[in-house]
């Protein structure tokens, strides 16, 4: 099976999660890096459930992380819900392959039942401790020529003591001792296999020849190279992708640091471009100074030897970052749509709600938010009001400095006086009302102008300039706001 799926494609990756909660920032990661390198390779990219472990399933889990990988466009080739050329994509739906791998191991001679009960394992690892020694249960085999039954654990019986050394393609040549090498269980006694055994057999069945994986499995990898050994298979190329560590370096980013389910991004407003960008430059970095990306654009300049060896640093601000350049970049129909997920639904009941209106205050709300939670939290706050109500306000706010109500109400008439002469056609643009305006606000005084129009219009002391608000609300409105405050005064 695995030599026909390769004459078909060059590269297979995977990424083999367990169904036992949410997706994390570096689970993702690493289906990114294998996602990459297989499209890069014009190859085959699988996903597969490694839901063995029974007892510690989480029911959702499969579904969650099949949405995650579709929100992040992680298209895979063969999948739980895709057809493929080899079974099941579900390790609990490919048990008879494992059983069937274990029974050759032990027609070898390489595999043995487990006899042993919880209790001698436990004093015969406390006296090694006793001893200062390492416990290896390779040093106390027992009946190693008993007939599996199927109804007890069965062992891996490593066939040869040996140092290993092999290559990684980020770490270099690895090597380690023979004290890493034990007899591990391969099916345990409930009929389900490990992940030391399954994800070999997986692997071999399915044609995968790149293994992307963390770091953590560094220390077990001589264990699964004997275990290749025994079955005589090749070895794949091992690729570890770094740790992703805290802000201030410290350790690996856990739950207690903030890691957080990744559809929780989704929720918070962040684009699926975005992370994917921010994610691939976790552990990775182009040839120059760039760090916008479409997800085409980082398939076609992916190359494994740029994976760093040391941990990357999770930094939220460039996260951000990166958001709002996506968040830019998207085309307006796409920019009103992201805003109106966002908006607290009580400004869809205000007066003067519109697409119209929000679509020409697109650009100001992008420019002062870096994720969609942002657009909730400055609606909620009120302040979007002005774009769809008219605003309220105390009347003081309306006085520039030193100015008093007299003089401020005499200006924001001259103001009214002058906005009403304006076309239509000065109202075409924020750059045509500026120009219009400007010259009488420099030629009144600037801040005296200027400061009571913009309270008027907006209600708030810090607000977007008032041409662009002008722009956005039009001549009536604009004319009715100035109204109004000359009538408080």
């Amino acid at each position: 099976m695995a030599d026909d799926i390769n004459k078909v494609k060059k590269v297979v990756t995977r990424f083999a999660p367990s169904p036992t909660g949410f997706m994390h920032i570096g689970g993702i990661r690493t289906a990114i890096f294998a996602y990459l390198w297989a499209k890069k390779n014009n190859g085959t990219f699988i996903l597969r459930i490694e839901d063995t472990d029974k007892s510690r399933e989480v029911e959702g889990s499969i579904e969650h992380i099949v949405e995650s990988l579709k929100w992040f466009g992680l298209d895979y080739d063969f999948g739980p819900d895709k057809e493929n050329p080899f079974g099941s994509c579900k390790q609990s739906e490919r048990l008879e392959s494992y059983i069937k791998w274990a029974k050759i191991l032990e027609e070898k001679g390489l595999a043995y039942p487990d006899t042993f009960t919880e209790e001698e394992i436990e004093n015969l690892r406390k006296k090694a401790e006793d001893e200062k020694r390492p416990f290896l249960i390779r040093e106390h085999r027992k009946d190693i020529n008993l007939k599996w039954d199927g109804k007890t654990a069965l062992r891996f019986k490593v066939p040869e003591i040996k140092r290993y050394t092999w290559v990684d393609k980020v770490r270099g040549e690895l090597t380690s001792g023979p004290e890493a090498l034990d007899d591990f269980v391969l099916i345990k006694a409930d009929g389900f296999p490990t992940y030391n055994f399954a994800h070999i057999i997986d692997d071999y069945e399915m044609g995968v020849n790149c293994v992307i994986r963390g770091q953590e499995f560094i220390s077990s990898t001589p264990k699964f190279l004997s275990l290749y050994d025994a079955l005589g298979f090749s070895y794949p190329e091992f690729i570890t992708v770094p740790p992703i560590l805290r802000d201030d370096r410290t350790k690996k980013l856990g739950k207690r640091d903030g890691a957080k389910d990744i559809l929780d991004y989704k929720k918070e407003g962040y684009l699926p471009q975005a992370m994917f960008n921010f994610l691939t430059l976790l552990g990775w970095h182009p040839t120059d100074e760039r760090e916008l990306f479409t997800k085409d654009e980082l398939v076609n300049i992916f190359e494994i030897d740029r994976i760093q060896k040391s941990g990357a640093t999770f930094n939220e601000e460039k996260l951000d970052f990166i958001n709002k350049e996506h968040i830019r970049k998207l085309d307006h129909l796409s920019q009103i749509v992201f805003i109106k997920e966002f908006l607290s639904i009580d400004l869809f009941d205000l007066p003067y709600f519109s697409d119209e209106i929000l679509k020409k205050a697109s650009h100001i709300i992008i420019d002062h938010i870096n994720k969609g939670l942002d657009i909730t939290e400055m609606s909620i706050s009120g302040q979007l009001n002005y774009l769809f109500d008219n605003p309220k306000y105390d009347k003081l706010l309306l006085l520039w400095k030193n100015e008093n109500t007299e003089d401020t109400k005499k200006r924001l008439q001259n103001v009214y006086d002058f906005v009403k002469n304006m076309t239509d056609s000065d109202f075409g643009s924020i750059h045509s009302v500026k120009e219009a305006l400007f010259p009488f606000a420099s030629k009144e005084g600037t801040g005296q102008i200027l400061w009571p129009l913009r309270v008027s219009i907006t209600g708030l002391s810090k607000s977007p300039d008032p041409f662009s608000v002008m722009y956005i609300i039009g001549k009536e409105r604009t004319l009715n706001c100035v109204e109004s405050a000359i009538k408080m005064l």
